[in-house]
């Protein structure tokens, strides 16, 4: 849709869903409050629709432009479902940067919220602007104050995760108390919407009504419940992050050509307990990575009379990862150059080993299992 301060903004699909459910309860809200309005009161319910959007991408522009101030770069801007998501490719360096990064959407929900409620004042009560200027006053309001319960993946969330964070000096300690405290946000909003539109409605509760209430609050509870377990699962890749040395992952490798049969060139890995093959030139240049599924693929029977060249993949510039980088700056090489197989270099040029994908892998799938 744009690229304020040359960040993209993106609307998803689902944003029409969400829009098209605000207009019509919105509009059903109208028909009692404008009655004179008739069937146009549906077109003032979709502009009150983008309008609201319009806040929630401010919000999330709030969110965007700390994250420049403090030189963490943003994908993008989304706008879906259930409001807006700053993709910000990097965490804060400190608990008070994260803090002001969270609080910083909220503020901003409030603010509108107050500016929309001082524009009250300046038309007539129970018109279109005044209905819809006070929509729009208490429709920031809510998103800010939901925005501040305090769990993940609510800006609250981050909030809180700022704050241990900063008591114990460990960002993962702030993130599991964060994440630990959005599930039970999300057990109470499951239950306690609900219960709480039981309450205030009475007997005299429509059907529908209660359905649609349970609807919402189920949803809102699995959105916040799946983003809670995605934060935890994200910090502890990061915490992993440390362990990810390509010198220490990388596979020891023998070097042949790229004729030679796959059962010798087997048997010469074997000899020295290699567990990577690296086809060279006739000058004994590296030019291609054998893969490890391909040679899986072949039965015992047929790797005497199978060339281990047809097994191999050409190396690319992206191929050749320095064996003593690890980090982000690792996954950035394997999101950059996706392969099963690299070749490690040393500084020099110098053939190292062979780093497998699978390897990286187990790495991430021991740090998910808390290990």
């Amino acid at each position: 849709m744009g690229r304020p301060f040359g960040v993209p903004v993106y609307v998803t699909p689902t944003w029409f869903v969400i829009a098209a459910l605000i207009t019509w309860i919105f509009g059903s809200q109208l028909e009692s409050v404008l009655p004179e309005l008739g069937g146009e009161r549906y077109l003032v319910s979709f502009f009150f629709a983008v309008a609201f959007y319009g806040s929630v991408f401010i919000h999330e522009l709030a969110h965007t432009l700390v994250a420049l101030r403090y030189g963490l770069p943003v994908r993008r801007i989304q706008l879906q479902f259930f409001g807006g998501v700053s993709e910000i490719e990097k965490e804060a360096e400190t608990p008070g940067r994260e803090f002001w990064l969270a609080f910083a959407g909220p503020l901003l929900s409030l603010l509108l919220g107050g500016a929309f409620y001082l524009a009250m004042h300046l038309v007539t009560p129970g018109t279109v602007p005044g209905v819809l200027l006070a929509g729009l006053m208490v429709s920031n309001v809510i998103v800010a104050v939901f925005n501040l319960l305090p769990g993940l993946p609510l800006d609250g969330g981050r909030m809180l995760r700022a704050a241990v964070w900063r008591v114990t000096g460990r960002p993962m300690a702030g993130t599991v108390a964060a994440a630990w405290v959005g599930r039970c946000l999300a057990v109470a909003v499951l239950v306690g919407l609900p219960l709480l539109t039981a309450l205030r409605t009475g007997p005299e509760a429509s059907t529908t009504g209660t359905l649609t209430d349970a609807v919402l609050a189920a949803v809102l509870a699995a959105i916040i419940w799946n983003g809670a377990g995605q934060s935890l699962r994200t910090a502890r890749l990061k915490e992993a992050l440390p362990r990810l040395r390509v010198r220490a992952l990388t596979r020891r490798a023998v070097a042949v050509t790229a004729d030679t049969p796959l059962a010798e060139a087997l048997r010469q890995a074997r000899e020295v307990g290699a567990r990577g093959i690296v086809v060279v030139d006739g000058r004994g240049t590296p030019s291609a990575v054998v893969r490890e599924s391909a040679v899986l693929a072949v039965p015992e029977h047929r790797r005497p009379w199978t060339a281990t060249g047809a097994l191999s993949r050409d190396l690319t510039p992206g191929m050749r990862l320095p064996a003593d980088s690890g980090g982000e700056e690792l996954l950035e090489a394997l999101r950059r150059s996706p392969a099963s197989e690299y070749l490690v270099v040393e500084a020099d040029g110098r053939m190292y080993g062979v780093l497998s994908l699978a390897d990286v892998e187990q790495v991430f799938a021991a740090a998910m299992a808390g290990r």
